[in-house]
């Protein structure tokens, strides 16, 4: 299998929009849209907290790098769960298939935005709190990101814009 580059691939912490924004990017480019934290509950048979706190971090972090590694889509929009950014076997894979962005948003927008957080399958451990989370990840989405949108202050149709005409080049 040859791989290509044809993929959009969208990161960040929980709250930054990769699920919303995907969809409309998916819609926009004519393109099919593959959100992989339903696909790992469709796939386990199970919602991403229970599968946490069935098995530990640890475990699902294996099981969501198991299940990256084996996407293989091409002309795709995938939005990612916010810790596949702990696996580098799944971002290596990831930077394979597709231009990884990332969907950037200050710390206090995301506080503002994610309410349901012990309900919606966050990685993180007993004693983290959405600030650690946020500030052990921006590095990691940093480092991997080959392009990253600013999204504070845009409506969802200027960053799907804004993602078009950054990626058009890497993607076609």
């Amino acid at each position: 299998m040859g791989k290509n580059k044809s993929n959009v691939i969208l990161i960040g912490i929980c709250g930054c929009g990769k699920s919303t924004v995907g969809v409309l990017l998916a819609k926009a480019m004519g393109r099919y849209f593959l959100d992989t934290d339903v696909y790992i509950q469709a796939v386990e048979d199970n919602n991403l907290q229970d599968i946490i706190d069935d098995k530990g971090l640890e475990r699902f972090c294996r099981i969501e790098e198991s299940h990256i590694i084996c996407v293989d889509l091409e002309d795709a929009v995938i939005a990612t769960g916010g810790s596949v950014v702990y696996s580098k076997a799944a971002m290596k894979h990831l930077a394979e298939i597709g231009t990884i962005v990332h969907l950037d948003l200050p710390y206090k927008l995301i506080e503002e935005r994610v309410r349901n957080l012990y309900k919606r399958g966050v990685v993180m451990g007993d004693a983290q709190t959405l600030e650690d989370l946020y500030k052990e990840r921006q590095p990691l989405y940093e480092k991997y990101a080959e392009v990253t949108i600013d999204c504070s202050g845009k409506n969802h149709e200027a960053i799907v814009e804004e993602i078009i005409a950054r990626v058009d080049d890497n993607v076609n």
